[in-house]
């Protein structure tokens, strides 16, 4: 049986002062799904159409089995609205080899920067051999992740005002802690503006890209992905 991200929301009393803040907290279990983490700072007890349609895109999402997701804090200072969910990729000792963050913001007035009302904001780390930090086209190899992931989820004008960075970090241990290996990673911070309220195609592209840099086979085509694991 398939499970789903499931969503409950506790929406607070409105008549409260507008420095309260509002928290519908994510729950990822068996109960019939509603919203997923959701941080509201107006004073409208019900969350804007567009970011309420959004939000329940992701209900029918499922990730690969290798995919530990995760209820995060949603950010409070960006936006209006906003929602969040972390990821983790281990391998067979169950050690994470990768790991992720994904965040919807909502302004309702829109923001000139995003060129839209909704902002997607994605964060993946992944742990890499040394030798590979050293790798001069990396950082456009962990580029093409995303872009690759996008083109095979979205339509060519699923979204808009693609940007981010790819960072490479080395680090050598020297005097006493020279007995330490060499340890590398890659990361990449990434952010887009979606072309419709359907986020489901854009969050099983973050799951790509997390695969990806995890290094896992991609899955065979026609095999649907396994019910990822939940904490």
């Amino acid at each position: 049986m398939a499970v789903h991200a499931g969503f409950a929301v506790d929406q607070r009393d409105a008549t409260r002062p507008l420095c309260r803040w509002r928290r519908a907290v994510c729950r990822w279990g068996r109960r019939r799904p509603t919203l997923p983490d959701v941080v509201a700072r107006d004073t409208q007890p019900e969350l804007p159409e567009s970011f309420a349609r959004s939000v329940a895109s992701l209900r029918p999402v499922r990730m690969r089995s290798e995919i530990k997701l995760a209820e995060a804090p949603a950010p409070q200072r960006l936006a209006p609205f906003a929602l969040a969910m972390t990821a983790e990729v281990g391998d067979p000792r169950d050690d994470e080899i990768a790991s992720g963050r994904f965040v919807v913001l909502h302004d309702p007035a829109g923001q000139d920067s995003w060129q839209g009302c909704t902002r997607i904001v994605a964060y993946v780390r992944a742990e890499l051999e040394p030798e590979m930090a050293a790798d001069p086209f990396l950082a456009a190899v962990a580029w093409t992740w995303l872009t690759e992931a996008l083109a095979r989820r979205l339509e060519p004008q699923g979204f808009r005002a693609l940007g981010g960075t790819v960072t490479k970090v080395s680090s050598e241990s020297y005097g006493a802690m020279a007995t330490r290996p060499p340890i590398a990673h890659v990361e990449l911070r990434v952010s887009w503006t979606p072309d419709d309220d359907d986020l489901g195609p854009h969050l099983e592209a973050w799951g790509d890209v997390l695969a990806s840099a995890a290094g896992l086979a991609p899955l065979p085509a026609g095999v649907a992905a396994l019910p990822s694991r939940r904490r």
